[in-house]
C-alpha cells in the first residue's frame, strides 16, 4: 500500500523518516519545498500539489497547523480529496476543529473515501521514537486496514469511537499538559523565591504526587533556558481555543481553561506567535524578576529516565 503525507512541521517530518523506516513506499508535500530536505535523502518522493500526491497513493495522511490549512489542502484548488481513488482513505493526524473535520469526512464519503482521525499526543521526542501515542476515531476496519503504518510511527494506539471523537479527545489532553507547564512555572518561581535549590526540586517533584509527564519532560528545557519544546505558542493558543469552542458546544463552563487561554494569548503578543510554548513561564519570570535557571538540564525534551541520564552524566563529567 502506498501511501501520501502532507505536511512536513516538526511532527510530519517524523512520522514521514518512521514510515519510510518501516518500509513503506511516501509521497510527501510541504507548502516550502526546504521541508523535504531533511527526508530527500530517504528515497522519499516529492509532489508540487496535494492533487498530484492524491492521485499517486491509496491513502492520505495529513499533518497540518490548523483546521483552515487542513480545508483547504483538502477541499480548496488543487485539493487532495477530488483526485483520491475511490476506496482510498484520508488519515487526519492534525488537531483540528471537529465540525471542520466531519466536514471533510462526510465530502470524502461520497466519494467512497474513508476518513480516520489520528491525532498524536506526546511530544515531538516521543514522535522521533516512533513511540508517539495515536488517538483514533473511525471504523475499525479502516483501523485494522491502516493499523501497520500507524504502528511504524506512535504506540500505543487508542480507538475511541466515530470520527471525532479522537480530535475531542486530543484537545482535552493538550489542555491538561498546558494545565501542568502553567503550574510547574508557577511552582519552580514560588520554589526559586524560597531559597530552594531548583535541581534538588526538580528531582523532589518528579518523585511527588506532583509529578506529571509533561513537568518530567518540560520542566528541563526551562531550567535550561533554551524553552524548545517543538511546540509554537500559535499552535498552543489555536488549541486553547479549540478546547473553549467545544466548551461552548457541549456546555461546560471552562473557567480556568479561559484563564490559560489568556496567559497564552498574552506570551503570544508578547514573544511572538513562533516561540515555544514555555514562553508562558518566560512571561512569568520577567513579571517577578527572576531566572528559572539550573546547570545540567538538557536543550532539548526528553522522556523521563533519559532526564535522569542526563543529569548523572553531566553530573559525572563535572
Amino acid at each position: 500500500m502506498k501511501y501520501g503525507l502532507i505536511g512536513l512541521g516538526n511532527l510530519g517530518t517524523n512520522i514521514a523518516k518512521n514510515l519510510i523506516s518501516s518500509g513503506f513506499k511516501l509521497v510527501v508535500h510541504d507548502k516550502n519545498r526546504n521541508n523535504f530536505k531533511s527526508i530527500e535523502s530517504l528515497k522519499a518522493i516529492w509532489s508540487d500539489t496535494p492533487s498530484e500526491l492524491a492521485a499517486q497513493v491509496d491513502c492520505v495522511i495529513t499533518c497540518l497547523p490548523s483546521p483552515k490549512i487542513s480545508n483547504e489542502v483538502m477541499l480548496g484548488v488543487n485539493g487532495a480529496l477530488a483526485s483520491m481513488k475511490q476506496g482510498a482513505t484520508w488519515i487526519e493526524t492534525s488537531t483540528t476543529n471537529v465540525n471542520e473535520l466531519k466536514l471533510i469526512s462526510d465530502e470524502a464519503a461520497k466519494s467512497g473515501i474513508s476518513t480516520l482521525e489520528a491525532p498524536v499526543t506526546g511530544g515531538i521526542h516521543r514522535a522521533a521514537a516512533g513511540k508517539i501515542t495515536i488517538l483514533v476515531g473511525g471504523k475499525k476496519s479502516v483501523l485494522e486496514k491502516h493499523r501497520a503504518a500507524l504502528e511504524s510511527f506512535g504506540e500505543p494506539i487508542f480507538h475511541l469511537g466515530d470520527v471525532g471523537t479522537a480530535s475531542i479527545l486530543k484537545v482535552i489532553t493538550n489542555m491538561l499538559a498546558f494545565v501542568n507547564l502553567v503550574g510547574a512555572g508557577e511552582g519552580l518561581l514560588l520554589a526559586k523565591k524560597a531559597g530552594i535549590d531548583l535541581s534538588e526540586a526538580y528531582k523532589a517533584i518528579q518523585a511527588s504526587s506532583g509529578n506529571s509527564t509533561e513537568f518530567e519532560t518540560v520542566a528541563p528545557v526551562i531550567l535550561n533556558g533554551s524553552f524548545n519544546t517543538a511546540f509554537t505558542l500559535e499552535l498552543a493558543c489555536k488549541d486553547l481555543g479549540l478546547m473553549m469552542e467545544l466548551g461552548k458546544d457541549y456546555g461546560v463552563p471552562l473557567k480556568f481553561t479561559g484563564l490559560m487561554d489568556q496567559m497564552f494569548i498574552e506570551a503570544k503578543e508578547k514573544y511572538g506567535a513562533s516561540e515555544w510554548t514555555p514562553h508562558v513561564v518566560k512571561l512569568m519570570e520577567e513579571n517577578t524578576h527572576t531566572e528559572l535557571r539550573a546547570p545540567g538540564f538538557p536543550n532539548r525534551m526528553m522522556d523521563a529516565e533519559s532526564v535522569k541520564n542526563y543529569l548523572s552524566k553531566t553530573k559525572a563529567d563535572h
